[in-house]
């Protein structure tokens, strides 16, 4: 980068030196032969109020000091008498004129063989004088020998601006890619210094976050793990206690079922967490399959809580289905949907005292179809619902406290929902519980 802008540097450089030469010598070359006409139309002017004295036109030309003078000034003097002109190699035209009592003034007129301006001025009776003096002052050529100068310096000061520049730049930039090859090799403490420039700084701001968002992910899947491996140590350890057992001959017959139905339900619930943990990765596949179709959430709705009528009275819960008198109906995925909607209400009965409700609810908002599970439970704090969502978050924290699964069913069903194109809530029910809301793109009919 920092050649690169040296080069760039000394590109500019020169472009402007050669941009301002191609705009400046011209102009300064045409006031220089401005003034050089001036200055000849003066001379003119003197030379013929001399001549008219009647002394100075009896010197001879070679010994007049004024002609003699404009000589050593590269002016060429011409006298007219009787309509002839001495020296010969004026146009006839411009000896013409003055002849005719006519003054002469001209930019560019070829005498002898080069581009001269001339002056002439008529001093009566057939008789003049005129002066020229080559339109080539030489003034373009000394400006373009002299054109290194400013080249040299722009050059010198294109590469100083480039190494200055180059670095500025460079060192920002150099220090964000060892940052992000520290953040490849797992160094989760790397921090940029926030500078300018503007991009400089934002790109320094997001190194940064991106340093903190990896920490805090990380750290989450650590104790994610931590969390997932007591899990499965837990039944795994009661397994093997009774597999061993069973192997010592420890065990009698009559206890025999007994140990069986508890190596069973250990059985369960390592294959419970284990099929969520799948399903959560599976949710992150490009090829999970979503198949959509046109559904009606009521019907959906109302063929769950039936399902579910059982175990509801069972646990003494009630049962309370808010549903619409009309059809709302969404295109999504039904078995997809269903998923959802089980999961949250395993997740009340786990939770809900007997005598408590359990309400399915459907609604329709502008735009949108919602699906509602709340219950009577013990409810969430305002900082549970931050992280209701979250893998393991609400199963480390009321581990012990209250009956909890595997820690995986409310992450399980958000990124459900994700998938179906809408988005999960978890809110304060005015039951007293928990409200988890799903909302889902309405199909207006």
């Amino acid at each position: 980068m920092t050649f690169r802008a040296v080069v760039t540097g000394c590109v500019v450089a020169l472009i402007s030196v050669f941009v301002t030469a191609l705009i400046a010598v011209p102009i300064y070359v045409q006031a220089a032969e401005r003034s050089s006409r001036e200055a000849l139309a003066t001379q003119a002017n003197v030379v013929a109020a001399l001549l008219r004295a009647k002394s100075f036109r009896r010197v001879p030309p070679n010994e007049r000091p004024t002609i003699k003078q404009l000589s050593d000034q590269a002016v060429d003097v011409y006298l007219l008498v009787d309509g002839k002109v001495e020296p010969a190699g004026l146009p006839p035209q411009l000896v013409q004129q003055v002849a005719q009592g006519k003054p002469v003034s001209v930019r560019f007129a070829p005498i002898n063989g080069r581009l001269s301006m001339v002056e002439g001025r008529p001093l009566g009776e057939g008789d003049g004088v005129l002066l020229a003096r080559g339109t080539g002052t030489g003034l373009t050529k000394q400006v373009l020998k002299s054109l290194w100068v400013p080249v040299l310096a722009g050059l010198a000061s294109g590469v100083l601006a480039g190494i200055l520049l180059g670095r500025r730049l460079a060192r920002p930039i150099r220090n964000a890619s060892i940052a992000a090859a520290r953040l490849s090799s797992g160094d989760r403490s790397v921090r940029l210094a926030v500078e300018r420039p503007a991009e400089v700084e934002r790109l320094a701001i997001s190194i940064n976050e991106l340093a903190e968002a990896l920490a805090t992910s990380e750290g989450r899947q650590r104790e994610f793990l931590l969390s997932i491996s007591h899990e499965l140590r837990t039944p795994l350890t009661t397994i093997r206690g009774y597999a061993e057992a069973l192997a010592d001959g420890v065990v009698d017959q009559e206890s025999t079922a007994g140990v069986g139905r508890t190596v069973l339900a250990e059985a369960e619930r390592l294959d419970r967490l284990v099929a969520d943990l799948l399903s959560l990765a599976r949710l992150e596949a490009a090829d999970f399959a979503i198949e959509p179709t046109e559904v009606d959430l009521a019907d959906l709705i109302r063929t769950a809580g039936q399902a579910f009528a059982p175990r509801f009275a069972q646990h003494g819960l009630e049962l309370r289905p808010e549903l619409p008198a009309f059809p709302v109906s969404v295109r999504t995925d039904p078995m997809r949907l269903r998923q959802i909607v089980d999961g949250l209400v395993e997740n009340a009965l786990r939770v809900v005292p007997p005598g408590k409700p359990i309400v399915l609810a459907v609604r329709v908002t502008p735009g949108r179809a919602v699906v509602e599970v709340r219950d009577g439970g013990p409810g969430l704090s305002d900082d549970d619902l931050a992280v209701a969502f979250e893998k393991g978050a609400l199963y480390q924290r009321y581990q012990g406290v209250r009956k909890v699964g595997s820690g995986l069913g409310l992450a399980l069903v958000a990124a459900l929902a994700r998938r179906l194109g809408g988005t999960m809530e978890a809110g304060h029910a005015p039951e007293g519980g928990a409200r988890f809301t799903v909302y889902l793109p309405h199909t207006v009919d």
